[in-house]
């Protein structure tokens, strides 16, 4: 173990920020896929405290060069598990590997599937494709509040999405055909996650809110979030992280509207919470930039990300280790035409301010072998009893 625990571990995911493919992608059609590295050659990045760290270290990427000496320790992940996901990747990263992929539906669902879905909450449903959520809701917002029924679709993740109307279909409503929806969902069709996405708004200005909801499949035992709750140390979520994980183990948790929220969110944590593990993901590069192919709104985001992270770097104290990464990638670069997730490396940085002074300042951690060895790292450092899958990578640090 290093020579002190940290007491206190914040955890950043970039959702879909992948670093390039791994020796596998090309059993998933992903060959040349490289969402860091695509989006630094398509213009100069700003980066610099993410460059600081070490991300530049991790691989060449263009226009972005790497500090003699980083201040932080820096390396990237393996995903073992097969799949290409978000339930996926954080799973792993929580000690959990799956034997097979959850199951995605590039035609859309069953249409006995949808028969039964449709029979349980008494409406018919209409879309059932792969689609871009903003995108359906333009194409099929008008009929579906004109009919009161519910928009399913689906993307290349496991996810059984339903959008309504606020107005249309009381949220509660929603929530409820969501929970139906999950228990029908098992067996072969048992996917990562069934979502709520609730909008409001008028056809040609529909917006989604807020109030989206995940109703994911639960975690096997033992994972992270649960040895840390047996240990009473607080876990506190940010974002989705409490939805990816059915709440298991989280103790308090907020949600966001977007990754500058995510950010204010975290700063404020600093203030209320001294102690324990707190955990987020910043969904936006994902949701906004990566499965619509905008590349330079991806890179844009990165910009806005590190401009945040600066005084939130400053606010970290001596006792406290940050942990920056990915749960996969999602590659918008506009050659490769499929607007799913990416199986790719995942970068891993990590970062305390003793790092100044100590050896763990510009440590390799080198190609670890799974996502675990993060929480893995997590469970040393507060003591608690190992996870099934991981190796520590804390003695690295100081």
């Amino acid at each position: 173990m290093s020579a002190q625990p940290f007491a206190r571990i914040v955890w950043i995911v970039l959702d879909s920020v992948g670093i390039g493919q791994l020796p596998d992608a090309a059993d998933y059609g992903d060959v040349g896929r490289d969402t860091l590295g695509h989006i630094a050659r398509s213009r100069p990045l700003c980066l610099p405290n993410l460059v600081r760290l070490g991300l530049a270290n991790i691989k060449p990427l263009a226009h972005l060069d790497p500090p003699a000496h980083p201040a932080g320790a820096f390396g990237k992940g393996i995903t073992v598990s097969p799949g290409k996901d978000t339930t996926t990747g954080h799973w792993e990263m929580a000690g959990i590997w799956l034997d097979q992929a959850f199951p995605v539906y590039k035609n859309g669902f069953p249409r006995d599937l949808m028969e039964k879905f449709g029979r349980a909450i008494g409406r018919k449903t209409i879309g059932n494709k792969p689609a871009s959520g903003t995108e359906i809701i333009k194409e099929l917002g008008e009929e579906h509040q004109r009919t009161g029924f519910p928009i399913v679709y689906t993307s290349g993740d496991s996810v059984f999405q339903i959008a309504a109307h606020e107005g249309t279909v009381p949220i509660a409503e929603l929530y409820k055909m969501c929970e139906i929806a999950r228990k029908l969902l098992d067996g072969p069709h048992r996917v990562g996650r069934v979502i709520a996405r609730p909008f409001t708004g008028t056809p040609g200005n529909y917006r989604r809110t807020e109030r989206r909801h995940d109703y994911a499949v639960e975690p096997p035992r033992p994972m992270l979030l649960d040895v840390l709750a047996d240990a009473k140390i607080p876990v506190f979520g940010v974002g989705k992280i409490h939805d990816i994980y059915n709440g298991r183990g989280v103790a308090d948790y907020v949600t966001t509207k977007n990754n500058a929220d995510g950010m204010a969110k975290l700063t404020d944590s600093l203030a209320r919470r001294p102690r324990g593990l707190i955990f987020a993901n910043l969904v936006d590069f994902d949701m906004l930039y990566g499965h619509r192919k905008d590349v330079e709104g991806f890179a844009r985001s990165l910009e806005e990300f590190d401009a945040l992270l600066g005084p939130f770097l400053a606010a970290l104290r001596d006792s406290d280790l940050l942990l920056i990464t990915a749960d996969h990638g999602c590659d918008p670069d506009p050659v490769n035409p499929t607007t799913d997730h990416s199986r790719e490396y995942v970068p891993i940085l990590c970062y305390s301010p003793r790092m100044q002074t100590g050896c763990g300042a510009g440590a390799n951690l080198g190609i670890r072998s799974t996502l675990a060895d993060m929480g893995q790292t997590v469970a040393e450092n507060f003591s608690t009893a190992p996870l099934l899958h991981g190796s520590s990578f804390l003695p690295l640090l100081p």
